[in-house]
């Protein structure tokens, strides 16, 4: 197992790793919507806030040698199902290849944020 980091993505905010490496994947720890230049929660929005999850996914995503076109499954937690469609609607321009997928609602999500999607990718 490697253990994958870059400053491109916002630092754990536990005894966690960004993502890691086994075999022919990469298993990312769930993103949430801070600013990896600020360490902190910017966007207010789901909007705002899914397009900070998916840049810090597709940086993590780098850094371990792969990208989202390679995700063969997320999950994604949602903090008010109400969101469901505008949260489709950023996500679906990142993940073009449609991986597998569940997405379920979360009583609360870290630093109350709106979202956070977790991936795993081939390398």
């Amino acid at each position: 197992m490697e253990k994958v980091y870059t400053k491109k993505a916002p630092d754990a905010i536990g005894p966690y790793s960004q993502a890691v490496k086994v075999g022919n994947l990469v298993f990312t720890s769930g993103q949430i919507a801070i600013d990896p230049e600020s360490s902190a929660v910017e966007a207010t929005d789901i909007k705002g806030q899914t397009e900070q999850v998916c840049k810090n996914l597709c940086a993590v995503l780098e850094a371990a040698g792969t990208s989202v076109e390679r995700a063969v499954k997320t999950t994604c937690f949602l903090a008010d199902m109400a969101d469901f469609a505008a949260f489709n609607e950023v996500y679906g321009k990142y993940f073009t290849g449609k991986p597998a997928r569940s997405c379920v609602a979360a009583k609360q999500l870290p630093k109350n944020v709106l979202v956070e999607v977790e991936v795993i990718a081939e390398l």
